[in-house]
Formats: structure tokens, C-alpha cells, sequence
């Protein structure tokens, strides 16, 4: 899975001591997290501001490959973009690459657009998209 022309939104982290499993490696769970945290830095980053603060986002899938291991002290980037939205929903990629460039984890996850005040899910209006799928100098 590679960025299409929109624009990747990135992000690095250090694996902590107490990301690591019992295995010596990065907890799986510590990976969702993760994908959960880049995605929220996406929206407060790119998002408009008035957008930001009526809407919250909820998610409703998560699919996810665990291909490498990542140790205790080792800085992955994480890499988002998504892809076309659909009614409420927003499909989001995620990749995880250690310092070695290999690709560690690579998501795709479901996200739904919510009135935190009715707690329903809303059409994704235009303008609220279309920060998010700004297309890539050189595409």
C-alpha cells in the first residue's frame, strides 16, 4: 500500500519501554493506538478549525497487518492519507516504517464523521473533505 497523489500526512515515534510486550517487542495494541493518534494529529493539523471543534470522529473498522517487529528505542515514521469519502464514512491508510525504511504495520481503517451533540453519524460535507484530499506537488 503506497500514498496515491494526495497528500501523506506524517508523523515519528519512539517505542517506549512500555510499548513493549512480552515478546521484547512493540504491543500490538500500542500500534492501534498509534494509528489512532496519527489520525487525530491529521484532523487538528489539516482540518479547518471551525470543523475541528463541531465534529468529533469515531471509528468503525480496523484492519490491520503486523509485518516486522519493532524494539524498545526504535523511531518509526507513520505515514497516513485516505481515501474517497463515502456518506459518513472516510477510509484512512496508515504504514509504519522503522528506521530501516521496511514497512513494520499497515492499516486501513474506517472512520465516520459524528454531531457529538445528536452522537449521529453525518454526510462528510465537502469542505470538511476537501483539506484532506489535497493532491501531491508533481501529481
Amino acid at each position: 500500500m503506497h500514498p496515491p497523489d494526495r497528500t501523506p500526512f506524517r508523523l515519528s515515534v519512539t517505542a517506549q519501554p512500555e510499548d513493549i510486550d512480552e515478546l521484547g517487542h512493540v504491543n500490538n495494541a500500542v500500534y492501534l493506538r498509534w494509528i489512532q493518534d496519527i489520525a487525530t494529529s491529521q484532523w487538528r493539523a489539516v482540518g479547518r478549525p471551525e470543523d475541528v471543534a463541531r465534529y468529533v470522529w469515531v471509528v468503525t473498522r480496523h484492519e490491520i497487518d503486523y509485518l516486522r517487529a519493532t524494539l524498545v528505542g526504535e523511531t518509526v515514521e507513520m505515514t497516513t492519507w485516505v481515501g474517497t469519502p463515502q456518506g459518513a464514512r472516510f477510509e484512512r491508510f496508515v504504514e509504519i516504517a522503522g528506521p530501516d525504511g521496511k514497512l513494520r504495520v499497515s492499516a486501513r481503517t474506517v472512520w465516520a464523521l459524528v454531531d457529538p451533540a445528536s452522537r449521529r453519524a453525518l454526510r462528510i460535507p465537502a469542505e470538511v473533505a476537501a483539506p484532506f484530499l489535497q493532491v501531491s506537488a508533481g501529481s
